[in-house]
């Protein structure tokens, strides 16, 4: 496989397929969509004579497939991965991985028993907000981090008809929003100690949470994660402060929004983020602020990285012991807002160190 492109097939031909998938997959030299699996054919708006369609249960098990991405509703994400794992394909889950943390680890141990990469869409490291929140913890002298914030807010008044509304397992804005957040504060802190929740329903007519607020605790450190879809002006992305220096970002990563608009991963302002950070230092003036130009983003990353780890040219991108630590995280934190507690996350300790593993390739 080594002089051959890895062949593609991805299950599902919905927004996130469309918009993201097949423009990321088809940036990378090294990779080839072969196919799509779908209960709906005549909506794939694809060169059929280069791209077959397929059932789903065929793109996960075709002979013509070295990887197969599921991005179907969250409920069928174990059925296709453990298909397509089963004959021995390569697999790549959206986000959420796994509506359970006993399906994530059940996924976790067949991958490793297969011997085939197993890895999760978590695209929004590549933002250019967080890298550039990354690169100022780093550079910018913040001093020991106390205080981490992070706001992922939507506005969409109106309930819409579609299955992340119906009340099950997976369903809702935590579970929807949450692998966001959720995945670059393990990435950038570990796993935290404690995790305390709370949502809400307020939107009229709701049916899941549609409002969270997260604290994660790691000794003194508070990590806040927020998240609704009735905010109608933006506030801020980030905001971080370390005992010395705060740091600030507001606009949002892009990248959506240009591939919406058609641009593809190759264009020269793909992921070019005009909006600043903002470095605040007491020793300055009252207010006063220093502007740091924001990294550039660029989600396909993800596909580079794990053709390199396909072809035995490096790590995963998102290894499986950190898509369950994830799943362990999005469990507890609904657990605590169910249950108006404070609750650690349900990992052994062999799973905390697999995961502290993985993590440190990124680091």
């Amino acid at each position: 496989m080594q002089d051959e492109k890895i062949r593609v097939a991805i299950i599902g031909y919905g927004f996130v397929t469309r918009h993201f998938h097949i423009p990321l997959i088809s940036s990378v030299e090294g990779l080839e969509l072969v196919a799509v699996g779908t209960q709906r054919p005549s909506q794939v708006g694809l060169d059929v004579s280069t791209v077959k369609v397929l059932s789903p249960e065929a793109a996960a098990v075709s002979d013509a497939v070295d990887l197969v991405v599921v991005a179907s509703v969250n409920e069928s994400h174990f059925k296709f991965a453990q298909l397509a794992l089963e004959a021995g394909k390569h697999v790549v889950v959206e986000k959420p991985f796994t509506p359970t943390l006993q399906a994530a680890r059940e996924l976790a141990d067949l991958a490793t028993r297969a011997g085939r990469h197993l890895s999760v869409f978590q695209n929004r490291r590549w933002d250019s907000d967080f890298l550039t929140i990354q690169d100022a913890i780093r550079n910018e002298d913040l001093g020991e981090i106390v205080h981490f914030e992070s706001h992922i807010d939507r506005y969409a008044p109106q309930v819409p008809d579609a299955w992340r509304e119906e009340p099950a397992p997976g369903a809702g804005t935590w579970f929807d929003l949450g692998p966001h957040v959720g995945d670059q504060v393990l990435l950038q802190f570990g796993l935290p100690d404690t995790v305390t929740a709370s949502f809400a329903q307020q939107r009229t007519g709701a049916r899941t949470d549609d409002w969270f607020t997260v604290i994660l605790s790691y000794g003194q450190l508070r990590v806040v994660l927020r998240g609704a879809q009735l905010v109608p002006g933006f506030g801020i992305r980030f905001l971080v402060h370390g005992t010395r220096r705060s740091v600030v970002k507001q606009g949002q990563d892009i990248q959506e929004h240009q591939l919406l608009a058609g641009m593809t991963p190759e264009a020269p302002s793909f992921g070019v983020d005009p909006d600043c950070a903002y470095v605040f230092d007491p020793g300055n003036h009252p207010g006063e602020r220093r502007a740091v130009q924001a990294t550039r983003g660029d989600q396909s990353q993800f596909y580079v990285q794990l053709e390199k780890a396909i072809r035995g040219e490096g790590p995963n991108p998102v290894a499986p012991p950190e898509a369950v630590a994830l799943i362990a995280l999005l469990e507890a934190v609904s657990t605590s807002a169910a249950e108006g507690r404070t609750v650690a996350l349900p990992l052994t300790e062999h799973e905390r160190a697999a995961f502290e593993g993985a993590r440190r390739t990124h680091l």
